[in-house]
């Protein structure tokens, strides 16, 4: 039975069925990281949803939520340090389709960063984490280059999201 279920889900990603929401939503992203979780979209989503994740990162030490819980929302972040701050507003927040968009306007290096959670059900008491990120342009100053700026979102990406997985 165990077999079946596996071929099954192996014949829908060979199909497409299975990843085309994924692929539809960031197809144009700059920065994207997956993973898959054994564990329920819906309890994976009870983790993702919360927009407070400053437990799931060594980049921030406290997240301020203003605002009505979801689309509207705006965040300031703040690192370590207790010095730098970003701001971000959440563009839009759905429950029943288990995914949020939010960008940050203030404190980071690039003009126009939107990024994207989505927690897609795999069946099977499994599900997939989605973040894809995209901004405009980069810019130019003297604390980090544009190389520096995508290795460090990456690993924000890695981190948050493994963390996130491994909470749920």
């Amino acid at each position: 039975m165990k077999k079946l279920k596996s071929l099954s889900l192996i014949a829908l990603f060979i199909l497409g069925i299975g990843n085309t929401e994924v692929t539809a939503q960031n197809a144009n992203a700059k920065l994207v990281h997956t993973q898959i979780v054994e564990k329920s979209a819906d309890d994976v989503w009870k983790i993702v949803r919360n927009l407070d994740f400053a437990k799931y990162t060594k980049a921030v030490s406290n997240v301020k939520v203003t605002g009505k819980y979801g689309a509207g929302a705006t965040r300031v972040c703040t690192a370590p340090d207790g010095k730098s701050q970003f701001k971000e507003s959440i563009l839009a927040y759905d429950d029943t389709n288990r995914t949020y968009t939010y960008a940050v306007v203030e404190g980071v290096p690039v003009k126009g960063l939107v990024n994207n959670f989505k927690v897609i059900d795999l069946g099977y008491n499994k599900s997939m984490i989605v973040w894809w990120s995209n901004y405009e342009s980069f810019i130019q100053n003297p604390q980090m280059n544009e190389e520096q700026f995508t290795a460090f979102m990456k690993s924000s990406l890695t981190e948050i999201v493994t963390n996130m997985a491994n909470d749920a």
